[in-house]
């Protein structure tokens, strides 16, 4: 039975549900359908590295203290972080994984690390 590629459309011949005359074309094919997606997962995670990594930039001793304006001016995206953790005493700490920070008073942060991580 005769079929054409659904990439290419190249006529080829194979079992009855096969749908591709090859796998660079089902890869091809594949990728083009999930490349919104990747490229919006592929943009979080960024984000989030490039987040993580300004975190530790300016906490080289695990604990300090910074203002938004250091933050901000170094490309950091409030909106992105990987999860949060709720003190006894109502203080909420974001985290990009292991790299956290708190808001404080006057638009300053309390950036800390966490040494054991939430996941394990």
């Amino acid at each position: 039975m005769k079929r054409h590629c659904q990439e290419c459309g190249v006529e080829f011949f194979g079992r009855r549900d096969k749908k591709f005359c090859s796998d660079p074309c089902r890869n091809t094919y594949n990728n083009r359908l999930n490349r919104d997606e990747t490229n919006f997962i592929r943009n979080v995670n960024y984000t989030l590295r490039k987040n993580r990594r300004i975190l530790a930039e300016l906490n080289p001793n695990g604990k300090t203290k910074v203002h938004r304006d250091k933050l901000v001016q170094k490309g950091f995206n409030f909106q992105y972080f990987t999860n949060l953790y709720r003190t006894k005493t109502g203080n909420t700490y974001h985290f990009c994984y292991d790299q956290g920070y708190l808001e404080l008073e006057d638009n300053y942060f309390a950036l800390v690390v966490r040494q054991k991580y939430v996941g394990q």
